[in-house]
């Protein structure tokens, strides 16, 4: 009877974290979405490596992830009222189609004699271009894929699937990298896209829980700002996240030279390293991925412990000490990110979804291009582990600076809300 009764609730805690797959729709696009991330991270893994190799220098490496991230921060909010103004299944097949042939053009670059790196930086942009518009799009169509109560669980499903790809893109990459080659890394990414594209083509769209599209009109970006500006429950989070993501961030940048300069250990070193990290951000998107409601102390406790264990990586004395660290790296990681995340999904205006999201992307990862830079250059002057005593401080800063304004201006049921069974998207987008 026992035993009966703890496999009953074991079931039940399982499908209430993944109860967003129970649609077919999303279900589609998690499984083509975790092939195609898979296939993404040999990609961002594989052009780090050939840059480092190739130059040698970390200022190098951060200007491929400005490469990479630099239009996410000039065009993202373009790119978040065009996903508004959308129909977000059709857009989807077109930039993911567009990535695809990103990645040939980049295999075809890497299988060359001698690498032209402005070849390899041009190519990383016009990658960068399609991820400004591809981002808003793909990550605002999740709420349309599910029911309404499922909005949260399938938000962090969808940070989950992002994390396992983590854990077999690095771990793969690292392997090919050492056998076939740099050029067979960007091809199978580009083969990856296709498992997407067919699970897009299959959706039903009639299934799909349309949100209104925004009309064309004058200032809607600026309304977009206008809206966050307006809630103190999104724009606390975003000021922590324009702290974190600039100085804290940058994992493409600052690992590679961790590892590899600090630590002197190999690429497949690396690679290990950044699927161990990977390990444990999965594990902690499963460990959230039941809540259904999410407040600013959810997202101040994830920064504060995320600055934490990252100082604690900047002390490893060697490649084998980082393995318990990076876990839980990952694993507070992930809670932040999650949080910052669900909160815009649960909370925001689904009319403002694409704005809103498209001006989170620009904090998380449209800083990259200011921040990996400055941390290539930081960890060329003053060693490789400076890069993450600086992200740890920013992280903990960016911790106090939520629990100190959100405790001032927010009500307490704001701060941290009750779980509930439903979450009150109505009301809040409404207030």
């Amino acid at each position: 009877m026992f035993g009966a009764q703890a496999q009953g609730r074991l079931r039940a805690a399982w499908e209430g974290r993944v109860r967003a797959l129970r649609t077919r729709n999303f279900r589609l696009f998690f499984i083509g979405q975790l092939i195609s991330n898979s296939g993404n991270w040999l990609t961002m893994v594989a052009l780090t490596l050939l840059v480092l190799h190739l130059t040698n220098s970390g200022i190098a490496v951060g200007l491929v992830a400005a490469c990479q991230f630099g239009p996410i921060l000039v065009l993202s909010a373009f790119a978040g009222l065009v996903a508004d103004r959308s129909n977000k299944l059709r857009l989807l097949k077109t930039t993911q189609t567009g990535e695809m042939c990103q990645s040939f053009a980049l295999g075809g670059l890497a299988f060359m004699h001698h690498p032209p790196l402005l070849g390899l930086y041009g190519t990383a942009l016009v990658g960068g271009c399609l991820l400004a518009f591809d981002n808003p799009v793909r990550r605002s169509f999740v709420t349309e894929m599910v029911h309404e109560d499922d909005v949260a669980n399938a938000v962090t499903l969808y940070s989950a699937l992002v994390n396992a790809s983590r854990i077999f893109g690095p771990a793969l990459a690292g392997i090919l990298v050492v056998t076939l080659g740099y050029g067979w890394c960007f091809t199978i990414d580009a083969v990856t896209y296709l498992a997407v594209l067919t699970a897009l083509f299959m959706m039903r769209s009639e299934e799909l829980r349309r949100v209104p599209v925004t009309p064309r009109g004058k200032g809607q970006v600026r309304a977009g700002l206008r809206y966050v500006r307006s809630l103190p429950e999104l724009w606390i989070p975003f000021v922590m996240l324009a702290v974190v993501g600039t100085l804290s961030y940058n994992f493409s940048v600052v690992f590679p030279l961790f590892v590899e300069r600090a630590l002197h250990g190999s690429d497949a070193s690396y690679t290990f390293v950044y699927a161990v990290f990977s390990a444990g951000a999965l594990v902690g998107a499963f460990v959230v991925a039941d809540r259904r409601q999410v407040g600013v102390d959810n997202i101040v406790w994830g920064a504060a412990a995320f600055g934490v264990t990252t100082l604690l990586l900047a002390a490893a004395p060697n490649v084998a000490s980082t393995f318990p660290i990076v876990t839980l790296v990952g694993f507070s990681s992930i809670a932040f990110m999650t949080a910052t995340t669900a909160i815009v999904q649960v909370r925001a205006d689904p009319r403002m979804h694409g704005r809103v999201l498209a001006l989170q992307t620009v904090l998380l990862i449209g800083t990259t291009p200011i921040g990996g830079p400055i941390m290539g250059a930081v960890a060329d002057a003053a060693g490789a582990r400076t890069p993450l005593i600086i992200g740890g401080v920013a992280a903990l800063a960016a911790a106090l600076f939520g629990l100190v304004v959100g405790r001032r201006v927010l009500p307490a049921e704001e701060v941290c809300p009750p779980e509930a069974s439903e979450p009150q998207v109505s009301e809040t987008a409404a207030g």
